[in-house]
Order: C-alpha cells, then sequence, then structure tokens
C-alpha cells in the first residue's frame, strides 16, 4: 500500500528518498531544500525558523492533497489536521526533553548515567531540549560549566556522570506496543571544537560485544514508550550498554541502515503504523559508512556536486555560501568489511574535497 505522504522537519531528504524508493509520492518541507531533495519530492517549501513550520505544512497540503504526514527532526510536535503516521505529539512530548528521558530510563531500571550533583565533576552537559548534540559538552570544573552557561544563558540543562564507551544507537520500528530493532549502528560524532559532540555520521553494522545487549535493550525501551513506527535509542557502549536518549521519530542513521540491510526503513515504519513489524532483526548485506563534511573556512560552494550522487547526498545548490564549522554535504562509502567500507569512504571524501577546495 502506497499513497501521498508530506514529510516535515529540519532535514528530511533522508526520509523523503526512502519514501519514494518504497512507492510513495512525496512532498516536503524542509530547511535546506537540497538539490537532490527535488528527486525524490514533487514539490518542496522551505522554512528559517521552526515556528514556521505548522503554516508551511498548511500551506502544501493545500496545494497538494496528501495522504499522510510523517514527521522528521523539528516537527515531532506539530499537530495538524492531517493524518500522522508516528508518534501522537502528545506522547512524543515526553520524549524531547532530556530530564524526562532520564526519569523514564530510570523508571525502567535500564542503566543510565546517573545525574550529577552540582558539585561533582566531570559531568556531560546538555540542553534537556534539541537534537544532534552539537551543544553537549563535557564540563570538567565548576568554571567550565559556568563559561557554558554564559554561552547558552537561559537554557535548560542537565548534567549526568560521565561515562565512558562508544557512542552507538539501535534504530527499531514499534507499533506502540511491541518494538522489532533493525540496524546496530555506530555514531560518528565531530569530535573536536564547540561541537566536539555533535553527530557527523554512522556506521552500519556496528559489531561490538555489546550488541545483543543494546538490542534487547533498545526493543523494550522502545516498546515500553508507546512510541509509533521508527524510533531510536542512543547508547554509549562502555562497561555496559549506557541508555543516552530515545529519538521518536526518523534518525540520522536511516541512509547506513536501508545501505547495509538492503530494507526501506521507510516502509517498516509505514507497516509499524498499522500494526505489522519485523518478526527478526534483519540482516546486513553489507558495511555502510556515512560522514559529514563541514567547512572548514567560510566559503561559497562553486562547484555542482550532484555528478557525484549516489556516493553523496544532501547535495548543495552551487552558489550557496557556508560558514565555518557548518554541514556541506553527506559522503558515503561501503564494501565487506568495516575496512573496505571506510577506505571507498575516504576515495569518495577525496573527490569531493578536489571539488570543493577544502
Amino acid at each position: 500500500m502506497t499513497g501521498r505522504v508530506l514529510v516535515a522537519g529540519f532535514a528530511t531528504r533522508h526520509v523523503a528518498q526512502s519514501a519514494r524508493r518504497a512507492g510513495y509520492t512525496v512532498y516536503a518541507v524542509d530547511h535546506f531544500c537540497d538539490r537532490d531533495l527535488g528527486w525524490y519530492a514533487e514539490d518542496c517549501l522551505s522554512f528559517q525558523e521552526l515556528a514556521e513550520l505548522p503554516e508551511k505544512i498548511v500551506e502544501l497540503a493545500a496545494r497538494h492533497p496528501v495522504d499522510a504526514l510523517v514527521v522528521a527532526s523539528g516537527a515531532e510536535a506539530v499537530g495538524t489536521a492531517i493524518p500522522l503516521c508516528g508518534t501522537p505529539p502528545s506522547k512524543v512530548e515526553r520524549f524531547l526533553d532530556k530530564l524526562e528521558i532520564q526519569r523514564f530510563f530510570e523508571g525502567l531500571e535500564v542503566p543510565v548515567p546517573p545525574l550529577a550533583a552540582s558539585d561533582r565533576f566531570p559531568v556531560m552537559v546538555k540542553p534537556r531540549r534539541g537534537a544532534g548534540g552539537w551543544r553537549n559538552a563535557v564540563a570538567r570544573t565548576a568554571e567550565e560549566l559556568r563559561r557554558w552557561k554564559e554561552a547558552w544563558p537561559d537554557v535548560p540543562y542537565i548534567a549526568q556522570h560521565l561515562v565512558d564507551g562508544v557512542p552507538s544507537s539501535v534504530s527499531c520500528v514499534a507499533d506502540g506496543r511491541r518494538a522489532r530493532a533493525i540496524a546496530v549502528n555506530r555514531q560518528i560524532l565531530r569530535g573536536e571544537g564547540e561541537s566536539a559532540h555533535g553527530f557527523a555520521g554512522s556506521l552500519t553494522p556496528f559489531s561490538h560485544p555489546l550488541a545483543a545487549e543494546m538490542v534487547a535493550c533498545a526493543e523494550r525501551i522502545a516498546a515500553a514508550s508507546g512510541c509509533v513506527g521508527s524510533v531510536g535509542i542512543d547508547f554509549m557502549a562502555g562497561e555496559k550498554p549506557w541508555a543516552i536518549e530515545i529519538n521518536p521519530r526518523f534518525q540520522a542513521t536511516l541512509d547506513t541502515v536501508e545501505m547495509a540491510t538492503k530494507k526501506s526503513v521507510f516502509a517498516m515504519h509505514m507497516d509499524a503504523c498499522r500494526g505489522v513489524i519485523p518478526a527478526a532483526v534483519p540482516a546486513a548485506r553489507q558495511v555502510a559508512v556515512r560522514r559529514i563534511l563541514f567547512a572548514e573556512r567560510d566559503m561559497r560552494l562553486g562547484a555542482d556536486l550532484s555528478a557525484l550522487a549516489p556516493r553523496i547526498a544532501d547535495i548543495p545548490w552551487p552558489g550557496t555560501e557556508f560558514e565555518e564549522g557548518h554541514a556541506v554535504v553527506s559522503v558515503f562509502g561501503c564494501g565487506e568489511t568495516e575496512a573496505a567500507a571506510y577506505a571507498d569512504l575516504e576515495r569518495n571524501t577525496a573527490t569531493v574535497r578536489r571539488l570543493i577546495g577544502g
């Protein structure tokens, strides 16, 4: 069963692409409206501020009657008259607040980094709301915490005990009562600068000794959450699988999950919204890796990168201007092994850098 869907959120290319491949007619409301989004969406409306999203959704739906709304990051709590395929805003709101997520994990008695006392350091500081991890920071002293609060005044935050491990996630689909894991992913973070803990890519599958534990824990969390459709559980794979966050929407790992499993995440999402979830975790067919390239300086893109697809995605229009540190394009690598996938990624990255001059 297919139809016409409106995909809305800050960045929707990955969802629109998956939906189009699954046979759906797609329309999108998106902050960037990158060049390749136009390959998958029949029409696209851009917005500057998230507050504009509801009216843009209404405007696009008036132009093109659609059967369903599907949301990505930034649009999780948007309420409209369009039938929603996903977690209802009334249920999703809890999981947009990291303090509420903390309490939810504690109630389930799953391992979660404890909240830290005000005089305990080092700590991981996180805004209570927001995705992508770009404002997360390690504060090793009271002075470092003071500087974080000075940089982000009036931003409510939580501070957790700092735990060691590898940033990872489990992608799931859920029907509101049951959940099935579909992939275990390694998360690639920026690793340096003010956004050191910001998302910068993913590797699927992530072969780790704790992978089976993370799958079991993620399925339990996703089922108990009441979420519907695509839902991701972030972990820190250390001495144990520390649960970090719930993402009650499509995740940025979607590309590598589909490339690795050769399965449609969007089709599984829509099936889950109808009460059908996979009988087992899909087997990985290859290893896939994605890395986001960021501008190393203020720049204007002079090249047309579209000929490099499908080795790249989130393709900006020629002439787009970028500030230093802003995301420019996503680059992929694939192979039978992790080493082969990373080698492919490096080759493709070198090609992109030659074109953009960085």
